[in-house]
């Protein structure tokens, strides 16, 4: 099945086909400029070869780079998905963590044997969530009245803790301000000030295409509005949203209110959500969207540049 939508500028293309098996392979035109975000991980989509189960990840193609979005689960279920695409997850550029949440960071296991020098961006914990980062020995009271065996290392701690990490020897780089990672190719750092996920860190990928922003985002717990405010100020137009939009237990007023948000103050072309976004979001966002409103199941690939058609 191909699906043409029409751009502003060019064509935007959801290109799905199914062979006899209902499995979903992409059609894309071969060439080096790539552009596409293909849905390895998601708990809808249409019957295939790949396992549904709760998580996101999705491989993000564009500029030459290619880029996973979150390992989704499961590592067993990310190994399977991505043969049944027949994906390479041993040859990336680089991992965008979202978030510590294990739906999004559980295939992890699985893609650090396969490629266990992958550069992998995540977020800047206080603390010791992904490794590698430190801690001031100053960030706790000592009272030196207390006996040698009652007092941290003795009453003489080092002047920096180092944290562990579960994927000892990974290769983490850890972000807490917004950066641009490649040229056009941004990470979006923002604090959740949610009930429920407060002071939860989370990164966005921002790419800065000629048809305006694509935005893949996780699980948007500080808010879609709030990371579409942010990444406005490196491009206003925004032209796709792609992945979970956190509103999966939101009640009807809250929906609206950003999906009003999203089509008519923020004016996005285009989204294409998934994951946590809800049964009753993706049908607020089909009706405001209308053919604008991309499909975005397990095993869909979503054409994010046109420039090669």
């Amino acid at each position: 099945m191909i699906v043409k939508l029409p751009f502003r500028s060019v064509a935007l293309l959801l290109l799905v086909a199914w062979t006899a098996t209902g499995d979903a392979t992409p059609m894309v035109n071969a060439g080096p400029a790539t552009a596409q975000i293909t849905i390895l991980y998601d708990a809808f989509g249409r019957p295939s070869a790949m396992q549904k189960d709760w998580g996101y990840s999705a491989l993000v193609e564009y500029g030459g780079k290619r880029i996973l979005f979150d390992t989704g689960n499961n590592p067993d279920i990310l190994a399977q998905n991505a043969k049944a695409k027949n994906i390479d997850l041993s040859k990336l550029d680089f991992v965008v963590m979202s978030h510590r949440h294990g739906d999004h960071m559980g295939g992890l296991t699985y893609l650090l044997k396969v490629n266990p020098n992958v550069k992998i961006y995540a977020p800047k914990e206080r603390w010791g969530v992904y490794g590698g980062d430190s801690l001031s020995s100053t960030f706790y009271r000592k009272d030196p009245n207390l006996p040698p065996e009652q007092r941290y290392y003795s009453g003489a701690p080092p002047e920096v803790l180092q944290s562990g990490s579960a994927w000892p020897g990974a290769n983490f780089q850890l972000i807490d301000t917004d950066s641009e990672i490649a040229p056009g190719i941004h990470l979006i750092a923002l604090v959740s000030d949610k009930p429920g996920t407060l002071e939860m860190r989370e990164l966005s990928l921002a790419i800065n295409t000629p048809d305006g922003l694509v935005i893949v985002v996780g699980c948007s717990h500080p808010g879609i509005d709030r990371i579409v405010q942010t990444a406005s100020t490196i491009n206003p137009r925004i032209h796709l949203i792609a992945g979970g939009l956190h509103l999966v237990v939101a009640n009807d007023p809250e929906i609206d209110k950003i999906v009003a948000n999203l089509h008519d103050t923020f004016k996005v072309d285009y989204v294409a959500p998934g994951h946590c976004t809800g049964e009753p979001a993706f049908t607020a966002l089909k009706k405001a969207f209308g053919n604008h409103y991309l499909y975005a199941g397990l095993g869909t690939t979503v054409q994010i540049d046109s420039s090669q058609h």
